[in-house]
């Protein structure tokens, strides 16, 4: 049974007696071309036009095709953008609801303010009013993919993009609570070719 013995579960026996290791497990997640595109300012829905008063949105939106972040743009006329806060409210990858209260707006100024968390679907945008009509408000997804791991530390190896490992390492958020707040950013901009990442487990 020596150096492992699956009666101690996941550990492994070292040359020391009485002196075990957790055993570890190299994981292969590949993200398909189609999925692993750049970041789409109105991918999730299309700019909506304010009214004077605060919308919440449940139709025409398009989910990620990969639990990704979600991101919010400001445009139209400059002068009428508030600092006012998208809420985003959908299903992590675990299909349970999570909500996410976006980045304010910078006052008179178009942007896109970037979320943290991996949405799997849109159910629900609350886009509170702006200062005028002339304001827009888009939503989109970023290039945070969402990683199917509760990991409570970055365990991530290599990570290749179109079978070119990255010289620069990803940015790497974990958490060991909530699977949305595993997110993986690569140095080097999506293109809509594969990725795959190699990570311990």
């Amino acid at each position: 049974m020596y150096p492992r013995n699956t009666k101690m579960g996941q550990k492994i026996q070292t040359d020391v007696p009485g002196v075990v290791a957790d055993q570890s497990f190299l994981a292969h997640i590949e993200i398909a071309a189609a999925d692993a595109v750049v970041g789409d300012a109105d991918g999730v829905h299309a700019a909506v036009v304010d009214t004077g008063v605060e919308q919440v949105i449940t139709t025409g939106i398009t989910d990620p095709s990969i639990p990704r972040n979600i991101t919010a743009t400001f445009g139209g006329t400059a002068a009428d953008i508030k600092a006012i806060e998208v809420v985003i409210e959908g299903t992590n990858y675990l299909d349970e609801v999570i909500t996410e209260t976006l980045p304010a707006a910078t006052v008179n100024t178009a942007g896109i303010v970037l979320g943290n968390k991996a949405f799997k679907t849109v159910t629900e945008i609350t886009i509170p009013a702006h200062d005028g009509v002339l304001a827009t408000t888009a939503i989109g997804f970023g290039d945070k993919l969402g990683l199917p791991f509760l990991l409570s530390r970055n365990t991530i190896k290599e990570v290749y993009l179109n079978e070119v490992e990255e010289g620069t390492a990803p940015t790497v958020v974990v958490d060991s609570d909530e699977i949305e707040k595993n997110t993986i950013d690569l140095n080097s901009a999506l293109d809509g070719t594969q990725v795959d990442i190699y990570l311990y487990v």
